[in-house]
């Protein structure tokens, strides 16, 4: 298979920059991909994995040589980056990023005069987990990966980047920096501000002998699950991301205001019509591909409460090497039908898992 980009720079060896290099790495095994971390474990790591050729101490010269470059740093870090890689990198070299917020490094890339050989990039992956330690060769694969062009952007240059991240297993959505920002504000950024609102709320209005925190298992945490995302991370997004997060939350309070009013002259038909749309709308929605909120692979399972029925289940799926990530009895049911809720890694281990366990005439709920 032809080599794209011969040489791959990474800066950044996180989830993100090292599933990037896993993900090269298992496509184009002979790609030298040469990487800087300001963590040194985590270079070390990868260099004793063969997942990357070269481990820098900075960026430095060692980037000259590439053919494409990405930063994979957190997003207010990526642009301190720029005027280094304008005088390092060649200008036939290509710049990219994964960031979650766009405007701020294409105003800053345009400053530097770098728009012919930059092109934005949003992997629509993630994990709650975080580190090189987290990532994997297939957290990319099915996921949106989001491209902005500059006005520059050659052509053929961005139809090669997006062939590239396309053979690498995502699927390339082409946006504006300014259409992605206001995208993932809605569908991102807010979700992370109202889950970590609720939880809030709810830890503010519990009664000191936490009954409210004894009862949230199920539907709520499952809800408000992103709320444990990193809270550096989510303050610099939503400090980069303002304005559209702004706009969007002026909606969804309107949007509160109205459903409390209807509340409060029982308007039955609007609050039902309300529950269909959002339903219809919810079910309409694709489940082929990632989007920017990292997926949960679970199952709900009826088991006889008895001793060992958890070790059964646990058996059966083990024989099958089937990893569960979390286990655990469901003591609050008013969403899910099942007793057990088991969470997998990934989507064919949970698919498996539903299967084997019907075989064995178990009632398996499927979310």
């Amino acid at each position: 298979m032809a080599v794209p980009f011969q040489t791959v720079g990474l800066i950044g060896l996180g989830l993100i920059g090292g599933s990037l290099a896993r993900s090269i790495r298992a496509h184009y095994p002979d790609t030298q991909i040469c990487a800087y971390d300001t963590d040194l474990n985590n270079l070390t790591q990868a260099l004793a994995q063969g997942v990357i050729n070269t481990a820098c101490t900075e960026a430095d010269a060692a980037f000259a040589s590439c053919s494409l470059v990405i930063l994979c740093a957190p997003v207010q870090a990526n642009e301190s980056y720029l005027p280094a890689l304008k005088n390092i990198c060649s200008p036939d070299c290509l710049i990219s990023d994964v960031g979650s917020v766009k405007s701020g490094i294409h105003k800053a890339v345009k400053a530097l005069g770098l728009e012919r050989q930059f092109i934005g990039g949003h992997p629509m992956a993630g994990s709650e987990k975080s580190g090189y330690a987290s990532s994997s060769d297939h957290l990319l694969e099915n996921a949106y990966y989001i491209l902005t062009a500059c006005e520059e952007t050659p052509g053929e240059r961005l139809a090669a980047f997006s062939s590239y991240v396309q053979s690498l297993g995502a699927i390339p959505l082409l946006c504006s920096c300014a259409e992605h920002d206001h995208i993932v504000a809605a569908v991102s950024h807010l979700p992370h501000l109202i889950a970590a609102s609720l939880v809030d709320l709810v830890r503010a209005q519990d009664s000191p002998d936490e009954k409210m925190k004894m009862i949230a298992a199920g539907g709520f945490k499952d809800i408000t699950r992103i709320a444990s995302s990193s809270p550096v991370m989510w303050e610099q997004i939503c400090m980069l991301n303002e304005q559209p997060i702004e706009e969007m939350l002026d909606a969804y309070i309107q949007s509160l205001c109205r459903i409390k009013s209807q509340l409060c002259s029982h308007s039955s038909g609007a609050i039902r019509q309300l529950f269909e749309t959002s339903r219809d709308y919810r079910d309409s929605l694709p489940s082929s591909a990632s989007g920017p909120l990292a997926r949960v692979y679970a199952i709900y399972c009826d088991i006889i409460d008895e001793a060992g029925g958890i070790a059964i289940i646990a058996t059966i799926l083990a024989s099958k090497n089937i990893s569960i990530k979390n286990i655990g009895i469901i003591h609050n049911r008013s969403f899910e039908e099942g007793v057990l809720r088991i969470e997998f890694y990934e989507e064919d281990a949970c698919r498996l898992a539903a299967s084997l366990l019907k075989k064995y005439r178990y009632t398996v709920y499927e979310i």
